[in-house]
């Protein structure tokens, strides 16, 4: 008995004892990352500002606000170009604390897609045609032959593997005269000196060039290459000597940056002793140096929205209006403004909904038929093998009995609540199911 009082007291002085983790300045929903190292602190202090995130010491980066689900990311791509495949959509969990969501907590979603009916088909070559005449009347030229993406022709955006066309060297047997053309100018020489020194003049460089590109034919004759095989030009744009810039004296550190939680005071020193001229080098290192600073006040916590209870049964007060089709009731549902702290601002939006209704709630009068089929559903599992799809006929009512559908100055659209006995004819259509494919596999953990 005395060991087990011994080891619930020392489960308490650790649980009074924040860990110290890395505090972060940004927490990044979509990527889940923190950025801009604060330092090393107690979980508390620095989950004081909900926007902050901490980790280290193998701890994943977490995000210091109450625990919700991101928004879901858009769609992806279709896992196949053609045919049917799959695409998906995520969401994470972030935050502290546990989730009063009382949903599926799905992380992954699945549904089937398909961005083309048919896939690409290959086509066939006809024979290569004749060919063509020398494209010279002189010396060695070239020759083209073709053929044609027909045998078969390609389907569904198709196409043939390899050239359409081919060529060969053609010889007429008559020599050409070669007139000489200049090679590419050669490198400009160095300048006289790297950089320029004020008042004197600037030098200059020197590149040539040679008739060898080809060079002039001797027999039959060949033209010399016209204009000059060299040229200079003054070296312009030479730098000035360079200074090299240095530090000045640290500034002192200024006041902290925020008014609740963590934050940084920040000194600054310039770079102008002296500054850097012409090219020379910046001061090495930081403009800034920083220190952490503790307000020791807890930064305002905005409130969120807890989910939508369901809609309360439909009454009109002093009144039975169930399978009435005159009668028009009211219902209403509401939700809670959750995690509001330390003056933070209140949730945007009514706390509560109220609707006009008709109570329907096994009533046997109406009749109804069952619908087309629906859209295929996600697939389930929405990842690895074996997911599959479905789709459902729902019974459609017939509610042309009822005369008030709108009410009201605002003319509300009057809700239908519970459910009437079987109004569908019998039997009820079975769901069908099918395979989703080209699912990828499963992360691993």
């Amino acid at each position: 008995m005395l060991v087990w009082a011994f080891y619930c007291l020392l489960l308490a002085v650790r649980e009074s004892v924040s860990e110290l983790v890395q505090c972060y300045k940004n927490f990044d929903e979509k990527q889940g990352s923190c950025g801009h190292l604060l330092g090393e602190v107690e979980v508390n202090d620095c989950c004081r500002n909900p926007h902050y995130g901490y980790g280290g010491n193998d701890i994943v980066c977490q995000s210091c606000r109450p625990a919700r689900w991101t928004d879901w990311t858009p769609w992806g791509p279709c896992s196949v170009s053609c045919l049917e495949g799959v695409q998906q959509r995520r969401r994470f969990y972030y935050g502290m604390g546990i989730s009063k969501d009382t949903q599926d907590l799905v992380q992954l979603e699945t549904k089937s897609c398909q961005e083309s009916d048919c896939c690409p088909k290959q086509g066939g070559w006809s024979d290569w045609g004749a060919w063509q005449a020398c494209s010279v009347s002189c010396g060695v030229g070239k020759k083209l032959r073709e053929r044609m993406c027909s045998s078969p022709p390609p389907t569904c955006r198709g196409s043939c593997a390899g050239p359409s066309s081919e060529s060969s060297p053609c010889d007429t047997g008559m020599v050409c005269p070669v007139h000489g053309s200049w090679s590419a100018w050669g490198p400009w020489g160095t300048c006289g000196s790297s950089c320029v020194r004020e008042g004197s003049g600037l030098p200059v460089r020197q590149s040539t060039r040679f008739c060898t590109n080809p060079a002039p034919s001797t027999d039959p004759p060949g033209l010399f290459c016209p204009g000059l095989a060299s040229k200079t030009e003054p070296c312009v744009g030479l730098p000035y000597c360079a200074v090299h810039g240095g530090w000045g004296l640290w500034a002192e550190y200024g006041g902290c940056s925020v008014t609740c939680g963590l934050g940084e005071r920040v000194r600054m020193r310039s770079c102008d002793s002296p500054a850097p001229q012409h090219g020379g080098n910046y001061c090495p290192g930081d403009n800034t140096a920083s220190l952490l600073c503790n307000t020791t006040l807890d930064c305002p916590v905005d409130g969120q929205w807890s989910e939508w209870s369901a809609w309360s049964e439909c009454k009109r007060t002093g009144k039975d209006i169930r399978c009435s089709t005159y009668s028009a009731g009211r219902q209403t549902r509401d939700r809670s403004c959750e995690h509001r702290k330390w003056n933070g601002s209140f949730c945007i939006g009514k706390i509560s909904e109220t609707r006009p209704c008709s109570n329907i709630d096994r009533c046997t009068h109406i009749k109804g038929d069952w619908s087309e089929w629906s859209e295929w559903g996600l697939c389930k599992p929405s990842c690895g093998p074996g997911a599959q799809k479905t789709r459902i006929r729902t019974c459609l009512l017939d509610l042309s009995g009822y005369k008030n559908l709108h009410v009201g100055p605002n003319n509300e659209t009057v809700h239908f609540f519970g459910k009437p006995r079987r109004t569908c004819p019998l039997p009820l259509p079975k769901p069908q199911d099918a395979d989703c494919l080209n699912v990828p596999a499963c992360a691993q953990p």
